[in-house]
């Protein structure tokens, strides 16, 4: 039988934890308080699906939350847990494991949180409305969701497709003869740009200012990112509108990144 194909995050989240400091970590943590519109997630449960490097589980518990981190990535949990063994050692209000957002039963097994985040991960599950669906599932009446989606470019989104498969069938040592070219597309514009303003690396630093993530690791999980699907914001309004939600603000692309969604569970939806 032909192994799966899937990009394993983990690796380069590996690599992430090396550049980790305290000012990563301080954006992450404004980026959670902006989500949710809160200074303190002291009192909630935090579920953090698809955790890749733990950097916002961590955030989450930092701010007060009782977290709960999983990934289907071994390498991303293995991460997570060193996130954890920095900062919060021997700590039993974060919890880490290996588990599958398509799996319903883990889920239920679970319970019901207060606030569910999931930046860019639902959409490389390989079924990712079955994933948006299970991942409401976990959003207690009146608790809050936070997903970040791939936005549908029509052609332009298989072409990523192909790419992206393409990317993962090469080599090891090769993959750096598709990735330099398409992060000098990706970045070489808005970096030129700068370079022109006299402010060079600023579209960099704001990048990074926003996730507290590097664009570098960002642009290797997209780029290898699979499988891969996306969606028009519509459709994932109107998909969680219908299991009893309401959205709370939405943050569109306006190109192939992501649109990124906050959702209310209302006390009338669906309990599931």
């Amino acid at each position: 039988m032909e192994k799966e194909l899937r990009f394993e995050f983990g690796e380069n989240w590996t690599r992430f934890l090396k550049v980790v400091n305290e000012e990563r970590i301080t954006r992450a943590e404004s980026s959670l308080r902006e989500v949710f519109e809160t200074e303190s997630l002291a009192g909630k449960r935090f579920l953090d699906i698809g955790c890749g490097s733990g950097l916002f589980s961590l955030s989450a518990r930092r701010l007060g939350a009782e977290v709960h981190s999983f990934d289907y990535d071994a390498h991303s949990v293995a991460c997570c847990l060193e996130m954890k063994r920095r900062y919060f050692p021997e700590d039993a209000l974060w919890r880490i494991e290996k588990g599958d957002v398509l799996s319903e039963a883990y889920l239920k097994k679970l319970g019901r949180f207060d606030l569910v985040y999931s930046y860019g991960v639902l959409h490389h599950t390989g079924a990712m409305f079955k994933a948006l669906d299970l991942a409401g599932s976990a959003v207690k009446t009146g608790g809050k969701m936070f997903i970040s989606i791939y936005n549908d470019q029509g052609k332009a989104t298989v072409r990523w497709q192909i790419i992206k498969k393409i990317y993962n069938k090469t080599p090891g040592a090769l993959k750096t003869f598709i990735l330099a070219p398409l992060f000098a597309r990706l970045w070489g514009p808005a970096l030129l740009r700068d370079l022109m303003k006299g402010r060079p690396f600023a579209s960099w630093e704001k990048y990074a200012g926003e996730r507290g993530m590097s664009p570098w690791h960002d642009v290797v999980d997209w780029v290898g990112g699979y499988p891969f699907e996306a969606a028009k914001p519509e459709d994932i309004l109107i998909f969680y509108r219908k299991r009893g939600f309401s959205m709370l603000k939405m943050r569109a692309s306006g190109g192939h990144g992501c649109n990124d969604y906050v959702f209310l569970k209302e006390p009338s939806g669906w309990l599931g």
